[in-house]
Parts: C-alpha cells; sequence; structure tokens
C-alpha cells in the first residue's frame, strides 16, 4: 500500500502509527495476500473481542438501570457485522481495502469485508498504541450508535427498532400477519410473522398477539443481522 494512502487512513481514524506495517497488514484481504497469515484475517479475530469489550464496559457504565438482558440487546445491535460495516463506509475506509482481483465489485466486500475491517483496525490500533487508544478510537466511531441506544430499545420494544430500520434502509414499513391461533378462548397463543417487502420472516408465538409480534419482529431482526443471539426471556 502506498504510503500516501496509510497516511490518510491515519488521519481518518486520528492516529498515527509507529508501525505502519500493522496497518497494511489491517487493510490487507485474504484474497490479495500470498499467505493468509499475511492478511487481516488474524487481527478481525482480535479486534472482535477487543470491541465487544470496550463496548460491554461502555454500557455497563452508561446504563446502570439496565439488566443483564437489556445490555446484552444492545450490544449485540452494536457489534454486529451491519451496524460494524456502516461504520466503516461512514469513514470511507473500505476504499483503502486491498483485494484480489474479481473481490472489489462484491456484495460481500459491503458486507463482511467491511465488517472485519473495522475490527483489524482496531487490533491494529490496540497493538500499536494500547488499549487505551483503541478503546477511545471505539468509543468515538461508536457514539452515536450508543447514543441511539435509548430507553425504548432497553425494553425490548423490537417493533419500534425494525420500523425505524425499514423505514431509512429499505423505504418501507413492516407489516404483521397474524399466521395462526390455537387454544380456548380463556388461553389463547397467537402466532405471527412479519413480511417486509414480499418477504416472510421466521414466525413466533405469543400468549397474545402483541407478544407474538414483538417476537416476530426479533426474528426479523436477527435475519437481517441487526440483533444477534438468543430471544430475552422476558418480552414486553
Amino acid at each position: 500500500m502506498k504510503e500516501e494512502s496509510l497516511r490518510e487512513i491515519e488521519q481518518i481514524i486520528g492516529y498515527k502509527f509507529s508501525n505502519l506495517n500493522l496497518l497494511t497488514r489491517a487493510f490487507t484481504h485474504s484474497s490479495s495476500a500470498d499467505n493468509r497469515l499475511l492478511s487481516n484475517e488474524r487481527l478481525e479475530f482480535l479486534g472482535d473481542a477487543i470491541l465487544g469489550a470496550v463496548i460491554c464496559q461502555r454500557l455497563f457504565e452508561h446504563f446502570p438501570g439496565y439488566l443483564e438482558g437489556d445490555l446484552t440487546k444492545i450490544k449485540s445491535m452494536l457489534v454486529s457485522r451491519r451496524s460494524c460495516a456502516r461504520i466503516t463506509r461512514e469513514l470511507g475506509l473500505h476504499q483503502y481495502l486491498q483485494t484480489g482481483k474479481g473481490m472489489a465489485t462484491s456484495r460481500a466486500l459491503t458486507s463482511s469485508c467491511s465488517a472485519g475491517l473495522l475490527e483489524a483496525v482496531i487490533a491494529a490500533i490496540y497493538i500499536d498504541g494500547g488499549f487505551e487508544v483503541a478503546s477511545n478510537f471505539i468509543l468515538n466511531v461508536f457514539a452515536p450508535l450508543i447514543e441511539r441506544a435509548d430507553a425504548e430499545q432497553s425494553q425490548g420494544n423490537f417493533k419500534s427498532i425494525l420500523q425505524q430500520y425499514a423505514q431509512q434502509e429499505l423505504d418501507t414499513t413492516p407489516v404483521y400477519e397474524l399466521v395462526d391461533e390455537k387454544g380456548p378462548d380463556h388461553d389463547k397463543c397467537f402466532e405471527s410473522e412479519v413480511v417486509i417487502v414480499a418477504h416472510h420472516f421466521p414466525s413466533a408465538w405469543g400468549s397474545n398477539k402483541k407478544e407474538a409480534e414483538q417476537k416476530a419482529a426479533f426474528n426479523a431482526l436477527v435475519e437481517l443481522g441487526i440483533f444477534e443471539g438468543g430471544l430475552p426471556e422476558h418480552i414486553d
């Protein structure tokens, strides 16, 4: 990678490297490396762990009234591949990623590769400058997302989160369809699913229609990559 490009990257991330080889490694995709050990894959692995630790600590301190389940939901959204990829694109770092022939126009470059690039950059900063420097970088670029993790999200209003995402990213509104219901009138359970632009997401059962729709919204968020992990025990 040209030194000019490396200096531009340093300006974007706000950190000057002592070892520019680390920065070059962070921007070397496996498709362009002679040996995968010379790519950014190992840095991705380390960066993912550092990102998770920093975000967890920040949420723990920033939301003292939230229970473990609430914190887990927010953390899953923040460190998801989609969120990391979006930050990479907003910073403009993706344009510096060194890839092999045929990768430059691949859709994978805009998602998984972009997300992995951010993790690799985090690891490179950590190795070169230490945990505090890497933590400051993470908190700076994730600050807007952390601030948007408001009380509504913490209470598990998955329908609201999904609606906001669908309107902003897909220019549409989710539709909830009642698929089935079972049981006597005094003890019914309901099955609902989310439909977005003719795509039917995995359905979910609930003790009432509201709960079923919330769980169905969560399923859609997981499939879209907004959330990761299992459904929280308590859904409002």
